[in-house]
């Protein structure tokens, strides 16, 4: 435990996932959309290391605790390539600011930090001040929960399951992917592409049946929607990618409300993020009927 001084606040980090699932899941589990991409992560690793895979060294999760012991906030570092971006759920602001001044003193270089607002902001410019730099916005995100499905129009075709052998297409999509929303966020292409999923992880998401293709009339695949197992209860929508030359035909809304409606329908919550520097991507979201939850930003430290 860190104490943050005269807060009542202390900082706890845990390398396991099932240690920290067990002190901060029902935290999580109290709003679990707020909270999916760190419980999911964390389900994630646990499914990882069943099977074998351990996880890095340099992983840790955090646990915030007051005074009286409770969990008022937690994150994660467990990025899988450089910089290695910390992800951060809501916390009290002294929390943030005490987490960067605590990885100061850890000696542990932070340039990157995601998650939700305003505690990224907090603790990305406490990192800078500590190192003389300065924050820059990576890109600004959102968060969305769906209400009630309103279906599209319909199109011809039908969603059906990407397998094992579509891996290569999958990852080249996943690429593609990436780099347009890049692109659309006025980054330089390649610029996300530390948050690309590794292969033996799509190969495990295509096992799992988490990722589905829209195929058209003809029965070619024409556009990718995947979806996060649940996590108490919410599964998390994405990535979804229409290849360019088959875009603005409907494809990318009827496939995105035939997972959402069967999420549903197995008694889950849908949610999903958007790019909020991507216009497009944020009214088809609103017109099938996902509504805001939060706003978060992925922030870089400039030394």
């Amino acid at each position: 435990m860190i104490d943050i001084p005269d807060t009542g606040l202390r900082l706890r980090f845990l390398t396991d996932p099932g240690e920290f699932m067990a002190v901060a899941g029902a935290h999580l589990a109290a709003d679990p959309v707020v909270n999916t991409v760190v419980a999911t992560n964390a389900h994630r690793k646990l499914s990882q290391r069943a099977d074998g895979i351990a996880p890095p060294d340099r992983d840790w999760w955090l646990v915030v605790h007051d005074d009286s012991g409770a969990v008022v906030g937690t994150g994660m570092r467990t990025a899988t390539s450089a910089p290695y971006p910390m992800f951060l759920l809501p916390m009290p602001e002294a929390a943030a600011v005490g987490l960067a001044r605590a990885l100061a003193g850890r000696g542990e270089e932070v340039l990157a930090v995601n998650g939700a607002l305003p505690a990224v902001e907090r603790c990305a410019a406490e990192l800078a001040r500590l190192v003389d730099g300065r924050v820059a916005v990576r890109h600004h995100t959102r968060l969305y929960e769906l209400g009630d499905l309103v279906p599209p129009k319909p199109v011809p075709g039908r969603l059906a399951p990407a397998r094992e052998d579509d891996l290569d297409l999958v990852a080249e999509w996943f690429e593609a992917f990436m780099g347009d929303a890049d692109e659309q966020a006025g980054r330089a292409r390649g610029a996300s592409s530390h948050e690309a999923p590794e292969r033996h992880e799509l190969l495990r998401r295509l096992r799992d049946g988490d990722l589905w293709f829209w195929l058209d009339a003809a029965g070619e695949p024409v556009h990718l929607t995947g979806a996060n197992p649940p996590s108490f209860g919410v599964a998390r929508i994405g990535p979804v990618y229409t290849p360019p030359e088959q875009r603005g035909r409907g494809w990318a809304g009827n496939a995105v409300a035939e997972v959402s409606r069967r999420v549903q329908a197995a008694g889950g919550r849908a949610c999903l993020y958007t790019d909020q520097a991507n216009p497009a991507s944020n009214s088809l979201y609103t017109a099938l009927g996902y509504r805001p939850v939060v706003d978060m930003a992925n922030l870089a430290v400039i030394r």
